[in-house]
């Protein structure tokens, strides 16, 4: 279900080297979709240093890695946007237990600084746009939400896609040589396509 892809970046602090997430093929109107339970899905990025030539494996600072984990269910055949996700009000962004960010190094997303820390994530869809809702609320019962606990609601890029995704797919793509120490934050289910970017602040 993992894919790893390699990638060697030469910046001044931290380089993205290495991503996994999962890609969800869409389903063509032929296809037929064998249904399975809802498992967990794990998205990394993992941030390493850059050190001169000949540094002795001692002296290389730690590597930061970013995850994102989430329960992952299927359409199934159901309407996904503003049916199975309705629109107007908080969805959990997966299933079963909360959607959880992990990151050891401060981040922006969408413009807004997301400290190092655990948080839950959840979303807030309407038929023309979504927010990510990041939560302080982590650990059992982290999957309920809890408006107090809010440390921010970051609008996404969203459109619909012409082909329907069977099974959530949330990612962490890397930007590139453009910006290395950022990347795209992605929700694909059903027509539902959303995102929004992120950046490493060492």
């Amino acid at each position: 279900m993992l894919q790893t892809i390699s990638l060697a970046r030469t910046v001044a602090m931290l380089s993205l080297v290495a991503v996994s997430y999962t890609f969800v093929p869409a389903l063509s109107a032929q296809q037929t979709y064998q249904g399975v339970p809802s498992g967990r899905v794990t998205a990394k990025v993992v941030l390493d240093a850059v050190v001169p030539a000949g540094t002795p494996a001692a002296q290389r600072p730690p590597s930061h890695t970013i995850t994102l984990d989430y329960g992952q269910p299927h359409a199934r055949g159901r309407a996904i946007a503003g049916a199975l996700v309705p629109y107007g009000e908080v969805w959990r962004l997966g299933a079963n237990d909360a959607t959880t960010l992990t990151t050891p190094i401060d981040l922006e997303i969408g413009g807004v600084l997301v400290p190092k820390g655990t948080y839950a994530l959840f979303a807030l869809p309407t038929a023309t746009s979504m927010h990510l809702i990041v939560s302080r609320k982590s650990g059992a019962g982290a999957n309920v939400y809890d408006a107090a606990q809010d440390l921010a609601r970051i609008p996404m890029r969203v459109h619909a896609r012409a082909e329907g995704v069977e099974s959530l797919q949330i990612s962490l793509a890397p930007t590139g040589a453009e910006a290395p120490l950022g990347g795209t934050l992605r929700v694909l289910w059903g027509t539902m396509d959303a995102s929004v970017p992120y950046l490493a602040k060492p």
